[in-house]
């Protein structure tokens, strides 16, 4: 019984160990591994997300949803430190080391309170080993509390970086694609005459803030379940308005920016298919068409009015439909896993953006021409 207790102690240790490693130090491969984190995420956000979705609506669902990024990393944090708790208490306790104790008596708990009091440093000295073997362990298990509590110091400011970064842009992409993005408005609002040359540098920026993104989140998959500050935006909407709109320039969209939308849709894609192997989240067909043809119809009636120059043809609604078979059923998937509404191709309503909002109201002043770029004084 002790030696088995003693193997397991130090099983769990080096379990735990690795999948901190895996977590915080090394850069993670896209691979489908079964590790303890990826268990922890696996087993805790479908049920919270369900309960969630269950007893909340709205905003408040939300709301609620948010919490799980942040709370998750302090629970898997607590599970790391309570793992490598244990597993020194079993090898504590299997090796039979002496320990002194103001009782007198010794059980597991015992060695459960000595191991837990060395690793978060603590030195109370009420209860201590009196063999070599037991004072190596307690000198091991306090330098580990040690180098975990520093790995936890950079672990969290790596984090809050990666998911500044990754907000600017989509808090740029508000006046530029509506709130929440869409495609369609993303290309009405740049067909003004400088349009395409300021398209052509929006999806510049948004080749590299994609593959920042797939670094950022291979590595730490745990910023997906980060959400945005605004319940209409999200990383996962915006990645697919920019797919749209890509998909669109390049089958239908005659101008000087199709290279630049081929090479963003190729790394955008990327970055999809990744994180939904990421997540194990297979390819789904959408239950519903995202675009059927009489909104394809409209879109490109609205884009003609606009000025742009398009492409129509059977060949080309064919082509569209096989650039959106490439992306589509991964953002459905990862949807659906991420309980993150994704954006139509064409805004259902005439929202405004979230910059002309406030707590205090909307106003309907300082509007910018979504044509010409020129900005009108009305009155609030």
């Amino acid at each position: 019984m002790l030696i088995l207790s003693g193997v397991l102690g130090a099983a769990l240790i080096l379990i735990v160990l690795g999948d901190a490693f895996e977590t915080i130090v090394l850069p993670r491969r896209v691979t489908r591994q079964i590790s303890l984190a990826r268990l922890f995420y696996q087993f805790t956000w479908l049920p919270w997300s369900g309960a969630v979705r269950s007893i909340f609506s709205g905003k408040r669902q939300e709301t609620y949803l948010s919490w799980y990024g942040p709370l998750s990393l302090l629970l898997l944090l607590i599970l790391w430190a309570t793992g490598l708790v244990i597993g020194f208490a079993l090898v504590h306790w299997s090796s039979g080391s002496m320990i002194k104790t103001p009782e007198g008596t010794t059980g597991f708990s015992t060695y459960l309170y000595l191991s837990g009091t060395t690793f978060f440093t603590l030195g109370l000295g009420d209860v201590v080993p009196n063999t070599p073997l037991g004072r190596g362990l307690v000198a091991f298990e306090a330098g580990m509390g040690l180098g975990f509590l520093a790995l936890v110091i950079g672990y969290l400011p790596v984090l809050n970086q990666s998911f500044s970064r990754r907000e600017v842009n989509i808090s740029l992409l508000d006046a530029r694609a509506g709130s929440p993005p869409t495609a369609a408005e993303m290309l009405r609002r740049h067909s003004h005459g400088r349009g395409m040359e300021e398209l052509q540098q929006l999806f510049h920026e948004w080749e590299r803030w994609s593959a920042d993104l797939l670094e950022s989140h291979l590595s730490y998959p745990v910023l997906a379940y980060f959400r945005s500050h605004h319940d209409n935006q999200s990383w996962l909407g915006a990645l697919t308005a920019i797919l749209d709109a890509t998909a669109f320039v390049i089958v239908s969209l005659e101008g000087t920016c199709e290279r630049q939308a081929q090479l963003t849709f190729a790394i955008t894609r990327h970055t999809i298919v990744d994180l939904a192997q990421i997540f194990n989240c297979p390819p789904r067909e959408p239950e519903q068409d995202r675009l059927p043809s009489a909104e394809l119809t409209s879109l490109r009636t609205t884009l003609a009015e606009a000025g742009l120059r398009l492409r129509e043809g059977s060949g080309v609604d064919q082509k569209l439909s096989e650039l959106r078979r490439m992306y589509e059923p991964y953002v459905y998937s990862l949807s659906n896993y991420l309980r993150i509404t994704i954006p139509p191709w064409i805004p259902k309503s005439s929202r405004i953006d979230n910059w002309q909002t406030s707590a205090w109201g909307r106003s309907t002043g300082f509007q910018i021409d979504d044509l010409s770029g020129e900005v009108h004084d009305e009155h609030f």
